[in-house]
């Protein structure tokens, strides 16, 4: 079984005692886990048990935290024709719980974004072709890149690809920022016509552990296609995504839908639970949000030395059944009138449910 043998059991229980998800013997927690059917096909999977791993890598609050600790987030996205889509991401991860969140923007995005929150920071640096001359493309793309570097040290993970468009000059941009990122070891979450760039251009994320691909089925078929040059096979779906993670260098892909598929092609793990069946356009955007927030958390761990696996793996993990949660939320109060708006008003509500806070 693809991402379930001795050597898995051993790290997944070595986590659950470093995290504190239970205390007894194996038995205990391999009643946790279950084997589910994967990918519409008939292949196995792990269902993993998705609310310990929140809860253990999810901070406390108390007085004596500073700003910033709790995460600093930025999302590079957001055009002319695309305003929304990093808004949700950034403000998904303040309601989250992340102290502070950036976006980079175009310079007609930026009015527009910030117009929908005063809590964002919003950089209106990007530009694209329409707006550029071709004299000067070098100055203005190495002014972007100067802009950006005087943050990157400052931030937790990076959101690449809401709202992002696919214009040429700018996608060449967002490119030399995520190369800047990966030399300064920032963690990326990339979504949405992110995706679209790593596909034309893996070697921006291939070999890079702290790398986060989130692709929906089209993404996912696309990618599938370029990597293993082959068709989705959802027969075996498992053995397929383990290939394609390991075929990228082991980034972690977050494959979504009716469950969700998380692989660093090392084991695969399934979250499945709650969920809702409207889907309305947005919601990628939460989930992008969301999992740079646990990523930053769960590396926090990782540097004390408290994980046995991956931060990204644990990250999405966290990510996934959250926004799940807050949707299944959203939907019981609003059923099919449900907008992404609706979900993020109750990402709040989720995470407390799962970690309440003493007051």
């Amino acid at each position: 079984m693809v991402g379930f043998s001795a050597s898995v059991i051993r790290r997944q229980q070595f986590l659950v005692r470093c995290l504190g998800g239970y205390n007894n013997s194996s038995k205990n927690f391999c009643s946790t886990i279950r084997m589910v059917s994967s990918m519409s096909g008939g292949g196995p999977s792990l269902e993993v048990d998705a609310l310990s791993i929140l809860r253990s890598i999810t901070p406390s609050l108390d007085n004596s935290r500073h700003k910033g600790q709790a995460g600093k987030i930025a999302v590079v996205g957001g055009c002319r024709e695309y305003t929304g889509a990093p808004y949700f991401s950034a403000i998904s991860a303040l309601k989250i719980g992340a102290d502070v969140s950036h976006v980079f923007c175009t310079k007609d995005a930026a009015p527009v974004i910030k117009s929908y929150s005063p809590e964002l920071i919003v950089h209106p640096i990007l530009e694209e072709s329409y707006s550029v001359r071709d004299e000067d493309k070098n100055s203005i793309s190495a002014k972007v890149i100067e802009e950006v570097d005087k943050w990157m040290e400052r931030f937790d993970c990076l959101v690449i690809g809401p709202g992002l468009g696919r214009d040429p000059f700018l996608l060449d941009c967002v490119s030399n920022i995520m190369k800047h990122a990966r030399q300064s070891n920032v963690p990326m979450v990339i979504d949405a016509d992110g995706l679209f760039l790593v596909t034309n251009s893996l070697d921006l994320v291939r070999g890079y552990p702290l790398a986060v691909l989130t692709p929906n089925v089209n993404e996912y078929k696309r990618l599938v296609q370029k990597v293993l040059q082959c068709e989705v096979n959802d027969q075996d779906g498992t053995e397929q995504l383990l290939s394609l993670a390991k075929g990228i260098g082991g980034v972690t892909i977050l494959r979504k839908g009716g469950s969700d598929f998380i692989s660093n092609g090392e084991t695969v793990s399934s979250v499945g639970m709650f969920g809702s069946p409207r889907r309305c356009g947005g919601q990628g955007d939460i989930l992008s949000g969301s999992v740079a927030v646990f990523i930053s958390w769960a590396r926090q761990h990782a540097a004390k030395g408290e994980l046995s696996m991956s931060p990204t793996v644990l990250g999405s993990i966290a990510g996934s059944v959250l926004l799940r949660k807050a949707a299944a939320f959203a939907f019981e109060i609003k059923g099919r009138s449900t907008l992404t708006a609706d979900i993020i008003e109750h990402l709040g509500r989720s995470l407390e449910e799962f970690c309440p806070v003493s007051r």
